[in-house]
């Protein structure tokens, strides 16, 4: 099963930015929407981002408009969250998702998740 790549998560203080990148080896990248999820300790996990196949359309969870921005690159199989003015509630495990939009195959896959830890 083919699996998502992920990086860039870390520990950060209050109002830093972070790059989380997210790699989709082996899949027609342009036949995907991509997503990045989220999920704290005790919290339900959450869409915080979503860009379409081609990259003209975003939407993001209302907490993190004007600070995070999704974007991709479909020469690199590359979806990236960028992440500035960071907060400690945005302390949560990073999953990068991509959901099929054309084609035949499996409706979706998940990366492993990335730790984004805000803190002083």
């Amino acid at each position: 099963q083919v699996q998502l790549v992920e990086s860039g998560g870390g520990l950060v203080q209050p109002g830093g930015s972070l790059r989380l990148s997210c790699a989709a080896p082996g899949l027609i990248f342009s036949s995907f929407a991509m997503s990045w999820y989220r999920q704290a300790p005790g919290k339900e996990r959450e869409l915080v981002a979503s860009i379409s196949s081609g990259g003209g359309s975003t939407k993001y969870l209302d907490s993190v408009k004007g600070r995070f921005t999704i974007s991709r690159d479909n020469a690199k199989n590359t979806v990236y969250l960028q992440m500035n003015s960071l907060k400690p509630e945005d302390t949560a495990l990073y999953y990068c998702n991509a959901m099929r939009v054309a084609g035949l195959g499996p409706s979706d896959y998940w990366g492993q998740g990335t730790q984004v830890t805000v803190s002083s």
